[in-house]
């Protein structure tokens, strides 16, 4: 199926060549399961294959870095691309097939249509990264249709993506079962990302103080703090700590976003912070 230089798994480089492969799988009865990434994989990525494969008898990994969920300002051109290494490490976990279409596959030319999703995608993200999400539902429902699988698994460290992958599911009756993957974090408790790359050693340091700020503020939280001087306190602190803006710090509905006074229903504290040249996101369950 590749037809690139020889990686140590099967590759399929197209849609047709993935659809011959799916269709063979549903023929003898295969359960499949499927992880989308951007590729420059870690550990977080690699829990989420574990994930399908226990779910699942046979797993697809996609590696797309998707053009059209990037702002005009934003990263795509230096995103960090390691297909040989990242195959390396797919087939160390057992995936059956990679698939790495270009863009020119993605998006045929004249193609024209976009998906959109409401409600959850106005704030947080939605704000700061306005075309994101189109680009981002996009290409999920291109790959879910591409793919087909009974199971997919998306990370919990872009939880607002999570959401509006759910309601993408639930709006076009997608028959895929979507899981959520807890994150993954370093030692320090920095959650595992592909731009974390980016940081400098003394980036680095003060990126730590993250997953600090939101771990005491979810912590006073679920006593029945006031979410507000809280935030306040975690936005001073960040800033205190090095970092150059953040964008925002919000509690927020688990479920749909609404923003709360108060963790008196399952919910989620958020943050996006730039340190340096860097955009941190993260996340925690209150």
């Amino acid at each position: 199926m590749s037809e690139t230089a020889p990686l140590p798994l099967p590759v399929a480089r197209s849609v047709a060549s993935l659809r011959q492969t799916v269709k063979d799988w549903r023929a003898a009865g295969l359960r499949i399961g499927f992880v989308p990434t951007m590729g420059a994989l870690h550990a977080g990525h690699l829990s989420l294959v574990e994930m399908a494969r226990a779910r699942a008898d046979r797993v697809v990994v996609s590696i797309f870095v998707n053009p059209t969920q990037f702002g005009p300002s934003e990263d795509f051109g230096k995103y960090p691309r390691q297909e040989a290494a990242d195959a390396a490490r797919l087939a160390a976990f057992g995936v059956d097939v990679l698939f790495a279409p270009t863009v020119a596959e993605m998006y045929p030319a004249g193609a024209s249509t976009t998906v959109t999703v409401g409600l959850v995608t106005d704030r947080l993200e939605g704000e700061f990264r306005p075309t994101h999400f189109a680009g981002v539902a996009t290409v999920v429902a291109k790959l879910l249709n591409q793919v087909r699988p009974d199971v997919a698994v998306f990370g919990e460290k872009d939880y607002q993506q999570l959401l509006v992958v759910r309601r993408l599911v639930r709006d076009l009756d997608i028959d895929t079962d979507i899981v959520p993957g807890p994150t993954v974090r370093e030692a320090d408790g920095l959650a595992m990302s592909s731009r974390n790359a980016y940081l400098s050693s003394e980036d680095r340091a003060i990126a730590a103080s993250l997953p600090s700020v939101l771990n005491f503020a979810a912590t006073q939280l679920r006593t029945g703090a006031d979410a507000a001087p809280l935030i306040e306190a975690g936005k001073a602190e960040l800033l205190k700590a090095g970092f150059g803006a953040v964008q925002y710090l919000d509690l927020a509905d688990a479920e749909t976003l609404a923003p709360l006074a108060k963790a008196d229903r399952p919910a989620r504290l958020l943050v996006a912070a730039l340190v340096g040249r860097t955009r941190l996101i993260d996340n925690i369950a209150v």
